[in-house]
């Protein structure tokens, strides 16, 4: 008996046309130089001209399909007046390849507006857009991932949002003083001074949300509380917003006592990178104890970011792909 083969559609060369008839939106689609065309060559394998009426899209038909459908959401996004960054276009690829039914637009739908800032804050990824939902609608919120996902960044956002439309009286932004348990004596100063390299990262965020003179205002009234987690002992944070970052270098008992200082109308973001543990040899991680015991406790949210989310520059993906690649040996198992 002849075994009756599987015949497979192959793909065809194909070329089409995008017309873009507006010069300000194909300017800015296209990029400096064509930066943005050739980057859309490079990583779907096509080609792409000019002509009178757009661009021409060249290479099999199921890349060209792709880069037109990208191209097309994307240039509707630019001519409601949204900005185009580095990395977007990789992204969008890298999206619409894994869900062809992917619609841009309803990232842009969750735009988060801080007063006095020009520019609304906007989700680059999906992984973003469900963090953002998740911090809106839960009291206790962890966020997991690399560096570059916007952990810190949304969460500080959401909680100088919340701040301004007074939906809370002040914001408490932690994080462990030191890498190695929180052992400051061997630095130059006096506290603040000794603290300040550590809490340095949340003070950017911050800056970046609200104009310099403003932060420090609040800052020295008391609306903004930039401390190691240490401090945080013995105090209960009501009407508060609290952002715990680097949460993967507390101890499972510093852990416990910042999620039990949560007080009423409050809500709490905890941020961290299991990957990135910096405690000593033996001591376990305060974040991968609390996602063992607190996995099924109702009114959490766990929202777990991977490289695909990395928003910095299009190398620190790569790079961030190439380390998880390889098993890293937990602290307490070398």
């Amino acid at each position: 008996m002849t075994k009756k083969k599987n015949h497979y559609p192959r793909a065809q060369d194909k070329e089409a046309h995008l017309p873009l008839t507006d010069s300000n939106v194909l300017q800015i689609l296209v990029g400096e130089r064509d930066v943005n065309l050739r980057t859309v060559e490079r990583e779907l394998g096509i080609k792409i001209g000019r002509d009178a009426q757009g661009l021409v899209l060249n290479g099999l038909d199921t890349e060209v399909d792709l880069a037109q459908d990208l191209l097309t959401q994307l240039s509707e996004l630019i001519a409601r007046g949204e900005p185009l960054f580095q990395g977007d276009i990789e992204r969008a690829i890298a999206m619409l390849s894994s869900n062809r039914k992917l619609r841009l637009e309803e990232l842009f739908r969750d735009q988060l507006r801080i007063a006095g800032r020009k520019h609304s804050i906007v989700p680059k990824t999906f992984k973003q857009k469900q963090y953002l939902e998740a911090i809106k609608t839960h009291d206790m919120v962890f966020g997991i991932g690399p560096a570059g996902t916007g952990k810190t960044y949304l969460a500080m956002a959401m909680a100088v949002a919340a701040l301004l439309n007074k939906e809370v009286k002040r914001v408490v932004l932690c994080r462990p003083a030191v890498e190695a348990g929180e052992k400051l004596g061997f630095l130059p100063g006096d506290m603040a001074e000794k603290v300040n390299p550590y809490l340095r990262p949340l003070y950017d965020a911050l800056h970046d949300m609200v104009e310099l003179d403003r932060a420090k205002e609040m800052v020295e009234k008391g609306l903004v509380e930039v401390a190691p987690l240490a401090f945080m002992r013995g105090r209960t944070l009501s009407n508060a917003f609290v952002i715990l970052d680097e949460a993967q270098n507390t101890t499972p008992v510093q852990m416990k006592m910042l999620l039990t200082r949560i007080g009423h109308r409050s809500k709490c973001v905890i941020t961290g990178d299991p990957t990135q543990i910096d405690l000593p040899r033996g001591i376990m991680s305060g974040l991968d104890d609390a996602l063992a015991l607190l996995k099924s406790v109702p009114g959490l949210a766990f929202v777990y970011f991977s490289q695909n989310d990395v928003l910095r520059h299009p190398l620190v993906a790569k790079i961030v792909s190439a380390y998880d690649s390889v098993k890293k040996p937990r602290s307490d198992e070398r």
